[in-house]
C-alpha cells in the first residue's frame, strides 16, 4: 500500500495532473473559438434574415418618400408591426434626412417627426450599412443591435429602414448554446480525466508498480525474482530489459559465490596442510629425519598459495582496468623462444618433443610486453600440464590480413564438450584430479582478460586424434 501511494504522490499524480490541464485547456480553447464562432454566425444569419426583411419593406419607405400614399400611416405602421414580430426587432422608417415617419410599437409614437438619426446617416448615403452594438443617446438608452439598411430609388438616397433588438434578446438563445457548449466542456474534461486515470494507473503505474517491488526484493538477495508483465511497449521492453539484468545479477551473484567458495576451498587445503606438518614437526609427532621432507612439502604448499594469491591479485587488477597497458612495438617470436626456455626443466622432466614454427624470424606486432610474456607463459604452462609424457607441444606464428594468429598445440586428451563453455572462468578445472596441486584455474582467463584488454580475441579448438589447440590474435606492424 505505500508503494501505491508512493507512486500516487509522485509520477501518477504529475502525469495525470499534466494530461487533465492540458485536456482542459484544448476543451477550454474549443469551446471558446465554438463560442466565439456561434456568435458571429448567430449575428451573420440575423443580418442576413434582417437583410431579407428589409427588402420586403422598401416599397413602403419608396411609397412614403414619393408620395403616391398608396397605404395609409396606420396601415403601414400595421405591416411594419408584422415584419416586427417575425424578426423580433423594433422597426423605424426614416427619410434622408433622418427624421421618424413610421414605427412597429406604439411605444415609440413620441418619435415621429422627430429627427433621430443622424451619426449613421452620411454612411448610410454611401449605400452602406450602418451597425452598431451599444446605446444611441436618449433615444435608444438600452445596449442593442441597430442595424441601418439604406434605401435607394432609381440610385437616389430615399430613407433607410432601421431595426433595433436589445442585446438581451439576442443573448438568450446564445447563452443557452452557450452553457451547452461549456457544459460539454466540462463534461468531457471529466470523463477524460477518469479515463486517463484508469489507464494510466492500468497501462504504467501497475506495471512500474510491479517493477519496483521486485527490484526491491532483489536488492534484499531474492536474485531469483522477476517481473512478468506482457505488453507490446515501451512498459513491456522494460520489462523485459530488467528481466534481463536481473538474470545478468543473478549469474554475477552466482558466479560471486562460486568464487567465495572457489577461493575458500583453495586456500584453505594449502593452510591446512602447512598448519598440520608444522604442527606435527612443533608437537614431535614427525620424526627429525624426516622434518626437511616435509618442511620442502610444507614449502610447496606455501608456493602454490603465492601462486595463487597473485594470480587472484592479477586477475582483480585486470577486471578493474588498474593494469595500464604500455603498447609498444615488440617481437612475439622473441617472446616465445624466452617463453620455451623457462620451461626447458618441465620439458625434459616429461620428454616432450616442442616445434616451434615461424613464417618468419621476427614477427613484429602491437602489444603490452610484459602481459604478452604472461599470455604466453600461461598457455604453453598449460599445455605442458595437460599434455601426456612423451606428448608434442608446437607454437606457431602465421599472418592472416592485419592480424598474427599464434597457436599453442598440446597433444593431451580433448577437451571434453561440456567443459568447453567454461574453461575461461575462474577456478575451473576440467581434470580435477590431476591439476589441484599445480594449477590455481586462473590462468586462462587472466589470459583472456588481458587479451580483451588489447582488443583481441583468444578461442580453443579440439582436433580429433591430433590434440587442443589454443590461437589468439594480435595486430600486425610489420
Amino acid at each position: 500500500m505505500r508503494l501505491k501511494l508512493k507512486f500516487k504522490k509522485g509520477l501518477f499524480s504529475k502525469m495525470v495532473f499534466t494530461y487533465v490541464v492540458i485536456i482542459a485547456l484544448s476543451f477550454i480553447i474549443i469551446a471558446a473559438f465554438l463560442s466565439v464562432w456561434f456568435e458571429k454566425y448567430y449575428f451573420a444569419q440575423r443580418k442576413a434574415q434582417l437583410e431579407k426583411e428589409s427588402t420586403l419593406i422598401r416599397p413602403y419607405a419608396i411609397d412614403y418618400i414619393k408620395h403616391e400614399l398608396k397605404y395609409k400611416a396606420s396601415q403601414r405602421d400595421e405591416i411594419l408591426k408584422f415584419f416586427s414580430s417575425y424578426t423580433m426587432a423594433d422597426i423605424w422608417l426614416v427619410d434622408r434626412y433622418g427624421f421618424v415617419y413610421s414605427v412597429s410599437d406604439e411605444k415609440f409614437e413620441n418619435l415621429k417627426g422627430r429627427q433621430v438619426l443622424t451619426k449613421g446617416l452620411e454612411e448610410m448615403r454611401l449605400n452602406k450599412i450602418y451597425e452598431i452594438k451599444g446605446t444611441y443617446g436618449e433615444i435608444i438608452p438600452k445596449s442593442s443591435h441597430i442595424y441601418g439598411i439604406p434605401v435607394y430609388d432609381s440610385e437616389a438616397f430615399c430613407g433607410a429602414v432601421i431595426m433595433i433588438t436589445p442585446l438581451n434578446e439576442i443573448q438568450e438563445p446564445l447563452t443557452g448554446v452557450y452553457r451547452i457548449i461549456w457544459a460539454t466542456a466540462l463534461f468531457a474534461v471529466i470523463i477524460s480525466s477518469f479515463i486517463i486515470y484508469y489507464f494510466s494507473e492500468r497501462i504504467i503505474i501497475k506495471p512500474l508498480a510491479a517493477i519496483n517491488a521486485v527490484a526491491k526484493k532483489i536488492s534484499k538477495g531474492e536474485v531469483e525474482k522477476r517481473v512478468k508483465i506482457n505488453s507490446n511497449d515501451e512498459i513491456g521492453e522494460l520489462a523485459e530489459s530488467f528481466n534481463y539484468m536481473a538474470d545478468s545479477l543473478e549469474k554475477v551473484e552466482k558466479a560471486r559465490r562460486d568464487f567465495i567458495s572457489n577461493v575458500s576451498h583453495e586456500i584453505r587445503s594449502p593452510i591446512t596442510s602447512i598448519k598440520g606438518f608444522i604442527g606435527g614437526i612443533l608437537d614431535g609427532v614427525i620424526p627429525y629425519n624426516k622434518e626437511k621432507y616435509y618442511l620442502s612439502i610444507t614449502y610447496e604448499e606455501i608456493q602454490r598459495l603465492t601462486r595463487l594469491v597473485n594470480d587472484l591479485l592479477d586477475l582483480s587488477a585486470i577486471e578493474a582496468g588498474q593494469f595500464r597497458l604500455r603498447i609498444d612495438e615488440i617481437d612475439i617470436n622473441e617472446i616465445i623462444r624466452v617463453s620455451i626456455i623457462k620451461f626447458e626443466t618441465k620439458i625434459k622432466e616429461k620428454k616432450l618433443n616442442v616445434d616451434v614454427l615461424f613464417n618468419q624470424e621476427h614477427q613484429y606486432v602491437a602489444g603490452d610486453r610484459d602481459r604478452l610474456i604472461q599470455v604466453v607463459t600461461n598457455l604453453v604452462d598449460n599445455a605442458i600440464k595437460y599434455v601426456d609424457e612423451g606428448g608434442t607441444i608446437k607454437i606457431c606464428t602465421k599472418v592472416k590480413g592485419e592480424k598474427v594468429l599464434v597457436s599453442v598445440f598440446n597433444s593431451g586428451p580433448l577437451i571434453a564438450k561440456e567443459d568447453l563453455p567454461h574453461i575461461w572462468d575462474r577456478f575451473y578445472k576440467a581434470d580435477k584430479s590431476r591439476t589441484s596441486k599445480v594449477s590455481t584455474g586462473l590462468g586462462l582467463p587472466i589470459v583472456r582478460n588481458i587479451l580483451t584488454q588489447h582488443g583481441e580475441d583468444i578461442w580453443v579448438e579440439n582436433k580429433e586424434g591430433e590434440g587442443v589447440f589454443f590461437t589468439f590474435t594480435l595486430r600486425r606492424l610489420k
